[in-house]
């Protein structure tokens, strides 16, 4: 493998990037990465939240490699792995990260938009400025989304939309929504789609949250009447957006590739030591414990670096790739066995849902794990997944069956 860390050029990005962090990162904002998740759950973002937010925005940095034209960093795939090297040095964080703006919908409209689209929307994805939903899954249309019945019909010098979407996420607190719609009634199932860019600030369209188990509700159901889309909302062809809906879920499963909960928590073995202790040796008490911690950071450090190589090779690529699914399904594995061992390791701590018997620590642990179930199906489940990878990957034909 190539030594990266021995380029002079690398090394003075490396330089630069250790620098303005220095001089723009907060020091209060410091191991708080929690907090760009809460971002995309709700929370406004004030003071030194908020003014970091702008700094990064304002550089381009929480879009590291968008073209530079439309805000973005400009970056080289390492010189971006290497800015997210000095942040983890740093104590800081990408504020931005984990909004479909800058996780789907942006890159969507890199791929397929005009160049008024690209200026009109992207500038404020790169920024922070505005918030997107995205508008797939309705009530009778989920893993078979091509069955899809939300309509958008001409309606001269606009398009009027009916219908409606479900686990919508963030739906109540964004700006717009991409949305996949049917244009035509009469063509084959997955024609007739397109993909239109809906403003959310209108009366026609009301986001109701959906409760969920582990107590936050970012899903909604979200209904539109009559809804507007301007003439130029339409992104990519007309009836020809399954094309551009596959390309925002490419994205979407890149973007779920991390393992995110395993990231932001304490090490599971230190957590481990403090709950079950350790022997005369210093090694855990408990030896099939420890057996099956050991198996789970093996797993967790063979996806981080899988995840690397996948960066690098994507130097020659276009973008997301059917690969993203072996990674989405890895993540999955490594985020829900971490979950599952947290809570083993608190035992009846491990148990909480609120109240002062418990840490803020273990009432996270056990919401946690039960938010984290549903990363088997978003974003595609992971037997969509297997699909995609038997098929795309491993060029394996399709199942027969015989009488």
């Amino acid at each position: 493998m190539a030594d990266f860390g021995g380029d002079l050029e690398l090394e003075d990005f490396r330089a630069e990037a250790r620098t303005w962090l220095e001089e723009n990162f907060p020091a209060s904002l410091k191991g708080k990465a929690a907090l760009a998740m809460a971002m995309m759950e709700g929370l406004k973002p004030e003071g030194d939240l908020l003014l970091w937010k702008q700094r990064i925005g304002a550089k381009g940095w929480g879009t590291p490699t968008w073209p530079k034209e439309y805000g973005g960093g400009g970056l080289t795939p390492m010189q971006a792995r290497v800015l997210q090297q000095e942040m983890v040095k740093a104590g800081a964080f990408n504020p931005l990260t984990f909004g479909m703006g800058v996780t789907m919908i942006g890159p969507t409209i890199l791929d397929y938009g005009t160049e008024a689209q690209k200026q009109k929307h992207i500038p404020p994805i790169v920024r922070g400025d505005v918030r997107w939903c995205v508008g797939y899954s309705e009530p009778n249309a989920g893993s078979d989304l091509a069955s899809l019945q939300m309509k958008a019909e001409d309606a001269g010098d606009h398009w009027k939309i009916n219908g409606q979407k479900t686990w919508t996420s963030g739906a109540q607190w964004s700006q717009w929504c991409g949305a996949l719609v049917r244009t035509d009634f009469s063509a084959k199932k997955h024609d007739g789609i397109s993909f239109m860019l809906i403003d959310m600030n209108q009366a026609a369209i009301e986001p109701k949250p959906i409760a969920l188990i582990a107590g936050a509700s970012p899903f909604c159901e979200t209904f539109f009447t009559d809804a507007r889309a301007e003439k130029d909302a339409l992104l990519g062809e007309l009836n020809r957006g399954w094309t551009v809906g596959k390309r925002l879920l490419q994205h979407e499963r890149a973007s779920q590739t991390g393992a995110p909960s395993g990231a932001r928590a304490a090490p599971l073995q230190d957590i481990a030591k403090r709950y079950v202790g350790e022997d005369a040796e210093g090694r855990l008490a408990d030896s099939d414990l420890r057996t099956r911690l050991t198996r789970h950071l093996m797993d967790a450090k063979v996806h981080g670096l899988t995840l690397a190589r996948a960066a690098v090779e994507s130097k020659g690529a276009s973008g997301a790739t059917n690969a993203a699914s072996v990674l989405k399904n890895s993540a999955t594995n490594v985020a829900q066995t971490r979950a599952e061992l947290t809570l083993e390791i608190m035992g009846a701590q491990g148990l909480g849902w609120d109240g002062a018997s418990f840490s803020k620590e273990e009432i996270e642990a056990v919401r946690g794990w039960l938010s984290g179930k549903a990363m088997s199906i978003y974003g595609g489940s992971v037997e969509i997944q297997n699909n995609i990878i038997s098929k795309r990957i491993l060029g394996l034909p399709d199942s027969t069956h015989s009488a």
